[in-house]
């Protein structure tokens, strides 16, 4: 692997040229014993370019007289230097060594959990009471035997809890589960002796030592009642009943699962039949006893969501892709429960108005890390950049990719596998969480393609939004005349499969300047700069991009035949996109604070709105635009305006065959402003009210 110490160093911004170590690990070990003093003096982290020895530099950092000193690795090896291409790679490497360098994203809050370890074990009842005995002398289990129990023998101590049901209901989280199921058989196994007298009574043979009676067997005798005796354990009256209980873990044993998310709880288990995958799946659960934490990883503004108004619904985007049912519908807004969170960052990807955002990592940092990654990148030379982005089960591929660019054979170059030293990997907590705010920044910051790497690990319903993302993003960077794909997915599950990729992406064009902006946590400023930096530099200038369908840009089209006038649309409006006037009956628009949600359209009586998905750049975008004016209506009786002449029009119109308003003196009455309306009905005499006619005798 070619490294330059001179180049490195003047790319990472050093006075003095870098030492390159073939042995660090080993006969120069030295060296990096020396740099930990150095970093402990300075109060520095330090950056150890191998990742292969992460855990032996870690036990030599802890037992060397500089403890503390905090490390990070980087692996500049098999993501750059093990290519064909590895003497173009430096700018690639001096990239990653300063992205590496980076200090930690700022503290968020944490999730706690609390688990005493009890546990329900629920399934079939061979298997479920083997990993029940088991587990008994370190978790509290409790079993709970689904489907034929008869085919159980029951053990012959009384060590834990032993119930048969059908499970109605499991919820939650580590630490707090609720499972409902319903008891039906005659026999209560917590009343139970197992004195084995029901056993010895009954002539069909219907109970045996899993103290369960078979009612296929069964033929009514109830001799077993009778040698129950005062125990009474036996009731064939007894009404099926739900029972309830919390348990801080879940072993499911069933064939499907009962909770059936493609991201399950955290504390549920359901390694299915596979007796390998259930002995996994208990030693994990053993050791989730005792108060446990994890990043809060979202944060939510409800003045801006645009879920509901008036019971209106509008936007459901972070509802519908959340893959562990932790957000729902609050009333107007959304309830997230963070305990079931798993940090995917799809919600902030796909929501238009940024009230969901991605806090750990947040998004300002992940935006800090791409700067500093393209700006070295550029700086030392490196051109085309494509960023691959990743977590961390592309890392996996990456890593044997790289590998495979090293050697095939003996000594034999592969001079196709590998990646291209363009090609820089950078890895996110979830791919999920790159929304269009990201990826227009990378463009804007100087890059010429981004790549998600798909695995097949992450939901269905991930890989769609980030494609309809990138839908949007390629719209909007065609529409300014970028050429080329800019962004775009690849779906790979082996390291064949993403080097013949990496080979074949043609580089776009790319900015002329990269941007200097800094990324924000409001998603609609971080779009804002990335966009009016992308229009800048345009290669051919344009006002009007037509966008996708769904996209969280756009305009309305009115249609002012249906139009009343009635506002609604403003009051329903989250992002103060629609505004009226108060001088005058109009309607007006602001572009630019548009998101689509479609809560006017939902709330508009009279169906007169459309939305129309499109870019508008320039200062058109900014100012308030008509979309529908009317003349005002007069009050007949004071002269005042009120209201405009077609809403009232239409009003007394559709009102007139009502038998509320057959009488002249009420439909009149409609063409009259608040104050004057009370006026008339206290002027009118005969005006009917719950006291009755105004003329009858008291």
């Amino acid at each position: 692997m070619p490294l330059d110490g001179a180049e490195l160093a003047k790319s990472l911004g050093l006075d003095a040229p870098l030492k390159i170590h073939q042995e660090l690990c080993r006969r120069e070990v030295a060296a990096f014993e020396a740099a930990l003093g150095a970093a402990a003096q300075n109060v520095e982290t330090l950056t150890v370019a191998c990742t292969q020895e992460a855990p032996l530099f870690s036990e030599l950092a802890d037992r060397s007289a500089q403890q503390g000193v905090p490390l990070r690795f980087v692996n500049i090896r098999e993501t750059a230097g093990w290519s064909s291409q590895a003497p173009a790679a430096m700018p690639k490497i001096a990239a990653l060594l300063a992205m590496a360098q980076m200090p930690e994203s700022d503290a968020t809050p944490g999730v706690s959990y609390r688990s005493g370890g009890t546990t329900l074990i629920v399934g079939d009842g061979p298997a479920a009471l083997a990993w029940a005995e088991r587990l008994a002398d370190r978790l509290d289990v409790c079993v709970l035997m689904t489907g034929d129990a008869t085919r159980a023998v029951l053990p012959s101590e009384r060590r834990f809890p032993i119930v048969t049901g059908q499970i109605k209901s499991l919820k939650g989280w580590l630490g707090r589960f609720e499972a409902q199921w319903v008891a039906s058989n005659p026999i209560d196994l917590d009343a139970c002796t197992r004195c084995n007298a029901c056993v010895d009574a009954c002539p069909e043979g219907a109970i045996n030592f899993s103290y369960q009676i078979d009612l296929a067997k069964c033929t009514g005798h109830r001799d077993c009642i009778k040698a129950c005796g005062d125990v009474r354990a036996i009731n064939f009256d007894r009404a099926p009943e739900v029972r309830k209980e919390m348990f801080d873990l879940v072993l499911d044993l069933s064939r499907e699962p009962l909770i059936k998310l493609h991201q399950p709880p955290q504390g549920y288990m359901s390694p299915g039949a596979d007796p390998f995958e259930q002995a996994l799946a208990v030693a994990e659960l053993a050791g989730m006893v005792g108060e446990f934490e994890k990043p809060k990883f979202f944060r939510y503004d409800a003045k801006i969501c645009a879920h509901s108004r008036s019971e209106k619904t509008g936007c459901n985007q972070c509802i519908d892709i959340c893959s562990t049912q932790a957000i729902v519908a609050d009333g107007n807004h959304v309830k997230v429960e963070p305990h079931l969170c798993m940090g995917c960052g799809a919600c902030a990807t796909v929501c238009p108005t940024g009230a969901m955002g991605y806090a750990h990592p947040s998004v300002t940092d992940t935006g800090a890390r791409v700067k500093t990654l393209l700006k070295t990148y550029q700086a030392s030379g490196g051109r085309d950049a494509c960023l691959l982005l990743h977590d961390v089960a592309g890392r996996k591929l990456i890593e044997q990719a790289g590998r495979e660019g090293r050697v095939v054979g003996a000594g034999r170059k592969n001079h196709g596998a590998g990646l291209p030293a363009r090609v820089i990997p950078l890895e996110l907590h979830h791919v999920a969480s790159t929304g269009l705010d990201l990826l227009l920044s990378m463009l804007a910051f100087g890059a010429s393609q981004v790549v998600v790497l798909l695995t097949g690990e992450e939901a269905p319903e991930y890989a769609q939004a980030i494609s309809r993302q990138m839908g949007f993003g390629q719209a909007i960077v065609r529409g300014l005349g970028y050429a080329g794909a800019h962004l775009q997915t690849l779906s790979a599950s082996d390291p064949a499969e993403l080097g013949a990729a990496a080979w074949a992406w043609a580089s776009a064009t790319t900015v002329k300047q990269a941007a200097t902006f800094n990324v924000a946590a409001e998603k609609r400023t971080t779009l804002e700069f990335a966009i009016e930096h992308l229009a800048r530099q345009a290669p051919v200038p344009s006002l009007l991009i037509p966008l996708p369908k769904g996209a969280p840009f756009g305009a309305l089209q009115i249609n002012k035949d249906a139009c009343t006038l009635c506002l609604s649309c403003v009051g329903a409006c989250p992002a103060s996109a629609l505004a009226d006037n108060p001088e005058t009956p109009q309607l007006r628009f602001i572009e630019r604070n548009c998101v689509q949600c479609g809560l006017c359209v939902e709330t508009c009586p009279e169906h007169a709105i459309t939305l129309v998905p499109q870019l508008l750049l320039g200062e058109a975008a900014k100012k308030h635009v008509v979309l529908n004016e009317a003349q005002p209506f007069h009050c007949v009786r004071c002269g005042k305006a009120f209201g405009t002449k077609q809403m009232v029009d239409t009003m007394t119109t559709r009102l007139t065959s009502h038998s509320m308003f057959s009488g002249g003196v009420a439909l009149r009455r409609l063409q009259m402003c608040a104050d004057c309306r009370v006026v008339d009905m206290m002027d009118n005499k005969n005006e009917v009210s719950i006291l009755g006619s105004r003329d009858t005798p008291s």
